[in-house]
């Protein structure tokens, strides 16, 4: 189970790498990045189809991160979710999140006994300055106890 430590140790490590930043302003990927910047996180976009966003130099690859990049959430479709684990791991990416809807039992079996800070099965938006629908999802875990301790 996740907990409230793991989420501030993650948050507090920046920068933070963010696979899955999508070039399409519509999609989850890339108005998460918005939103996540505008509240002052250090993000470093991934994503191999575009050179940057918003002026931020975007990488093609996990593999190709600077080396002070110890952290990273991931956000890609579930088919990728897995070679991005195998990319931070052998980086070693000490912090990772992954985003609810791409986590899968392949890329969770990668992580399984390794050291690392581990969040699953929570969306960054509700735990980082929650505002709106985010703000009013957080509530409502916490009402019903699903919140992390």
């Amino acid at each position: 189970m996740v907990t409230q430590q793991q989420i501030e140790q993650f948050l507090s490590c920046g920068p933070i790498a963010m696979a899955g930043v999508s070039r399409n302003p519509k999609k989850f990927g890339r108005v998460a990045f918005e939103e996540l910047s505008r509240k002052g996180l250090k993000l470093i976009p991934v994503n191999p189809n575009i050179e940057s966003i918003n002026g931020e130099v975007c990488y093609p690859s996990v593999s190709q991160l600077p080396d002070d990049v110890k952290s990273l959430l991931v956000m890609t479709k579930k088919d990728q979710t897995a070679r991005v684990i195998e990319e931070a791991l052998a980086k070693g990416i000490k912090n990772i999140w992954i985003q609810q809807s791409s986590d899968t039992p392949e890329a969770l079996a990668l992580l399984k006994d390794k050291e690392v800070n581990l969040i699953t099965k929570q969306c960054v938006l509700m735990h980082h300055q929650p505002d709106s629908f985010h703000k009013f999802h957080r509530n409502l875990k916490r009402f019903f106890g699903g919140l992390p301790k």
